[in-house]
């Protein structure tokens, strides 16, 4: 299992992926806005989402877990 973190404190903008779906490393799975910037999260690890641990609009700090593979 692998979590994918907020690399930046920001808002989430966008949730990209949903439970059950396949992800490959390099994947965009959340997009998070930080002073008027887009700012996309992308999967380290290839995986299938488990979990997702944040909403859209919801503020989070660097480091935070968005969303968990397996």
């Amino acid at each position: 299992m692998s979590e994918v973190e907020a690399h930046i404190t920001g808002t989430v903008w966008k949730i990209e992926v949903e439970v059950g779906d396949s992800v490959s490393e390099g994947d965009t799975v959340v997009i998070l806005e930080s002073m008027k910037m887009e700012m996309p999260v992308e999967a380290e690890d290839a995986g299938v989402v488990t979990e997702i641990l944040c909403e859209e609009g919801q503020s989070v700090s660097e480091g935070d877990p968005l969303v968990v593979l397996e």
